[in-house]
Parts: C-alpha cells; sequence; structure tokens
C-alpha cells in the first residue's frame, strides 16, 4: 500500500491537503493560496517534518492554480509541478512511516546544517534511506569513500551514486562555506574547493540507467538553499525558515528540486539574509557554474571605496572601456576599479536578434546612455523583433532570458561582495547592467553585517519605474544617480514590448 495525497476545495482561494501514510498516519494542511504557513493537524511525526509539510501544501497551491487557469501553458506548468511535489510528500509520508530509533550526525546536503539524521528501515533492494532531525530531507551517506557527510535521496530501488553537497561543488565546503577574504580581487579562492567533483560520475550512472530502460520511481525537495535564505530574511533559523521560504516558493513555479524561481526579483530580493552562510554560498556557486563569462577583474589600484562596473547588453562585448573608466577616474580618483563581466550567452543572444532588426549604428547610438540620441528610423525598424519579445515560451523571449541572467548576477554578485572584509562599495551599472547593479544592492541590504552600498550610478538602466524604490533607497547609504534619455529607442520599444509596456528607469527616469 502507498501513501496518498488528496485535494479538497474549501472556497474560491481556500483548500484543504490531506496525506495519508501505508500505516494510517496522517497529516492535513489547510489554507489559502496567500498562505505561507499553513494550519496543520495530525500525527507528530508528520507534522514535524518540514519538508513533507511544505511538499504538501506547495501540492496543494498547483493544484489549486491548475484548476482554475484556462491557459494550457499554465495549467500544464501547474500540473507538473503539483504531481512532482505529491510523490515527494507520499515518498516521505512512506518512509517516516519505517523510522527507527538509530542516528547518524551529519552535514545534511538539503539544509547546510550539521543535523541527527533518522534512519529508515528498507528492505534489501532498497537504497538506505535517512531523514534530516532539521529540515525533514530524505538522505543517505555520500557516495564518496570515507565522506561522513550526507547527500539528499531521490526514492526507489535505483542505485545511482549519491554525492554530499561538497562532492556536487555546490560549497566548497560545509565548514568553509561562511569564510571572507580581505579584497575583492581575492574572490576566486571563496571557489576553491576542498573535495573533488563527483557529481560527473553521478550522471553517467544515469545515463546508462535511462539507457537501460530504468526509470526513477520518484523525485525529491529536500531543503534547497534558496527556501532557506528567504525564511531567514523574515527572521526564522534553521528548519523554521526553511519552512518558511520553501512555502513561499510553493506558491509560485518552482519545480522539486530546483531553482527554477531563483531569478525573480522577488526571490532574490529575499536572497540577503544567508549570504555569509552555507545557504548563500550554495546560491552564489549555483549562478557562478550556470554562467562560465562570469568575472571580476581589477582595473586599477587605489585606496579609496571599491568601484565596480558592469555593462549592459550593446557594450558587453566592446573591448573599449576607455570613456566609462575616465568619467569614473575623474570622479574617483583614489578608488581601486573592478569591471563586472556576466551574461555573455545571453546578453549576445539579445544584442544579435535587436542588431538583425535595427541595424549597429542606430542602436549603439541608442544603447550608451543619457546622451543617447536614436533616431525614429530605428525605433520603426524594431517591428520585426516584436514576435520574439512577445513570445508565449519566456525562454525564447531574449530580454526576458537576459533580464533574468540580470537578476542572477546580482545576487551572485551581493552573494561575492558579503564575503569580503570591505566596508563599502560604489556601483555602476549600464542598461542590464544596472538592473544587475539594482538586484545586488537590494540583496546586500537585507544581509546583517554585509558590505553597504556608498552610492549608485545607472546608466540608461534597464528596468520598469513602476514599483517600490524604498529598498533601493534604504540600500544606499549616499545617493543613487540615475541618468536617463528618452531618445533611448532599445528602451522605448524594445524593452516595452518585452516587459508589456512597462516604462524603463533609463527612458524616463525614477518618476514624473
Amino acid at each position: 500500500m502507498s501513501a496518498t495525497v488528496t485535494y479538497t476545495p474549501v472556497s474560491h482561494d481556500g483548500m484543504k491537503c490531506e496525506v495519508r501514510s501505508p500505516m494510517g498516519r496522517k497529516l492535513e494542511l489547510s489554507g489559502t493560496l496567500e498562505t505561507i504557513e499553513p494550519e496543520l493537524t495530525g500525527d507528530e511525526a508528520m507534522m514535524r517534518n518540514a519538508a513533507l509539510v511544505h511538499n504538501a501544501w506547495a501540492f496543494a497551491k498547483h493544484e489549486k492554480q491548475f484548476r482554475r487557469f484556462k491557459l494550457a501553458e499554465k495549467k500544464k506548468s501547474h500540473r507538473a509541478q503539483a504531481d512532482a511535489h505529491e510523490k515527494t510528500a507520499a515518498g516521505i509520508a512512506e518512509l517516516i512511516d519505517a523510522l527507527t530509533d538509530t542516528t547518524r550526525d551529519g552535514w545534511c546536503s538539503g539544509c547546510f546544517t550539521f543535523s541527527p539524521h533518522r534512519k529508515v528501515r528498507t528492505s534489501g533492494i532498497e537504497v538506505p534511506a535517512y531523514l534530516c532531525e532539521t529540515c525533514g530531507s530524505p538522505t543517505l551517506r555520500c557516495a564518496s569513500p570515507r565522506c561522513a557527510h550526507m547527500a539528499r535521496r531521490s526514492f526507489g530501488s535505483l542505485r545511482v551514486p549519491r554525492f554530499c553537497a561538497e562532492h556536487r561543488h555546490e560549497l566548497p565546503s560545509f565548514e568553509r562555506a561562511g569564510e571572507q577574504v580581505d579584497s575583492l580581487e581575492d574572490y576566486e579562492k571563496l571557489r576553491v574547493f576542498d573535495s573533488r567533483n563527483l557529481s560527473r560520475v553521478s550522471r553517467i550512472a544515469m545515463a546508462g540507467a535511462a539507457a537501460a530502460g530504468v526509470v526513477a520511481t520518484g523525485g525529491f525537495l529536500a531543503a534547497p538553499a534558496v527556501g532557506g535564505a528567504i525564511g531567514a530574511l523574515a527572521g526564522y533559523s534553521g528548519a523554521a525558515a526553511a519552512s518558511y521560504g520553501l512555502a513561499l516558493l510553493g506558491g509560485g513555479a518552482v519545480a522539486a528540486g530546483g531553482f527554477g524561481m531563483v531569478g525573480g526579483t522577488y526571490v532574490v530580493a529575499a536572497l540577503g539574509a544567508a549570504l555569509g552562510t552555507a545557504l548563500g554560498a550554495s546560491v552564489t556557486n549555483a549562478y557562478l557554474s550556470e554562467d562560465k563569462s562570469f568575472k571580476i577583474e581589477k582595473f586599477s589600484d587605489g585606496d579609496g571605496i571599491p568601484v565596480i562596473v558592469a555593462r549592459g547588453f550593446m557594450t558587453e562585448k566592446n573591448p573599449n572601456w576607455g570613456p566609462a573608466i575616465k568619467v569614473i577616474q575623474d570622479r574617483y580618483p583614489d578608488s581601486p576599479i573592478f569591471l563586472l563581466r556576466w551574461g555573455s550567452k545571453e546578453l549576445s543572444a539579445l544584442r544579435a536578434m535587436v542588431l538583425r532588426n535595427v541595424g549597429a549604428r542606430q542602436l549603439v547610438e541608442g544603447a550608451v546612455g543619457a546622451a543617447a540620441k536614436a533616431s525614429r528610423v530605428a525605433a520603426k525598424k524594431l517591428a520585426p523583433v516584436a514576435p520574439a519579445l512577445l513570445a508565449a515560451d519566456l525562454a525564447k523571449n531574449p530580454w526576458h532570458s537576459a533580464m533574468v541572467r540580470a537578476d542572477r548576477t546580482g545576487v551572485a554578485l551581493a552573494g561575492i561582495l558579503a564575503r569580503t572584509r570591505v566596508e563599502s562599495y560604489v556601483l555602476v551599472g549600464h542598461s542590464l547592467g544596472a538592473r544587475a547593479m539594482i538586484t545586488a544592492a537590494e540583496t546586500l541590504a537585507t544581509s546583517k553585517g554585509a558590505p553597504s552600498i556608498q552610492t549608485m550610478h545607472l546608466l540608461g538602466g534597464a528596468e520598469g519605474r513602476k514599483q517600490d524604490w524604498r529598498p533601493l533607497n534604504d540600500a544606499v547609504t549616499d545617493v543613487v544617480h540615475n541618468y536617463y534619455s528618452e531618445n533611448d529607442a532599445v528602451l522605448k520599444y524594445a524593452f516595452a514590448l518585452a516587459q508589456g509596456g512597462s516604462i524603463a528607469i533609463g527612458l524616463r527616469g525614477f518618476s514624473g
């Protein structure tokens, strides 16, 4: 007999979810789509397992949204996510039935804490199983010989090697996850890993199993770094932090076990609370592993406040940083200057698409900042770009992809800055680089003890102006300088098309 997970609508926004284990243990959750922490009743062993609660509630929310939406793409997305969370909740419920009194202590790759892990009775053909006492995630001992850490465990009898967060290079090491460096130029030391990356071995084993026709019997949702980081922002810690964060993510578009919603602005600005911890290190490493072009280069020395410069999609391949550097050196003559390279793939795709339809000369004129003088002819030529910018599949929308990468870059930069022993920085960003800098500043502002942002300079910022700017105001100790031009054809037409008519701060300013 298997565990069951059932959904019951209660009102327009309300619902209940019931989880029954094979032995009859019960967990009932109730609330609305806006509820972060649902009301719980049932067996104590079920209620105190955070991963079970998160998955069951995420299933209920996605099931609710699946039934409400008529648009096929949205229904398909919510159906897939509801199914993934349902399988995970059922799997955890079955493991709870077989819990023993035997425990082993070890670092958990789900919540990145040193925790007791309670052993589960398994048959001879099943993979050994534990449940983390902190986050409730299914775990097992890392497959690397002599490693005592705990890896995340999937369900079923398929014996695919599972490695801990250290051996998957999600963290430099559990113990060193919160270490700091003296200067930004030493940031690469934060990515020196203590253990060999064995995750490729796991992927090879999985590929072999798939070729042999073996199908895994389920997925898992542990307590990923994102959930814990968001929870920490609200003042929670440990299991409570993961509970809050994962429940919040369960109402969004994150699929089981992934970083699907990371990059969305409402999530990334909440990550700062955990930037100096293992949770933050995991998030930063996830971003840097995705973007091989990310690099911080020291351009010049100085004893003043460090200045970091990030450029946008029309200038990222231009080796001539001269004009921008000269302005910065004139304003900050004593400061060391760092150049941030990022998002080469996404920025190149966006650049190529726009250039094909507009032309290099007009767009360079329209994207260089406050002095831009784009022609109306260039604006009219943007019309052929509209289908790509309005694509229903956001993965095919180059503006969307580039903006998500900018958000992720901002979080990655914030994660690095938070681990430097530097008091404050000055951030300079152009176009989508300005968006990355806004995200970095707002993320840092949520992290206690992190460096402050003294001043920001935003040039032609590709960020919608209709939003709450209080977080940015609170993040910068001195002033935010926003340079804009109403002649910027890229922001006036391409950005507006991609963002449903949104007006960019680089076109009209913050207000007015």
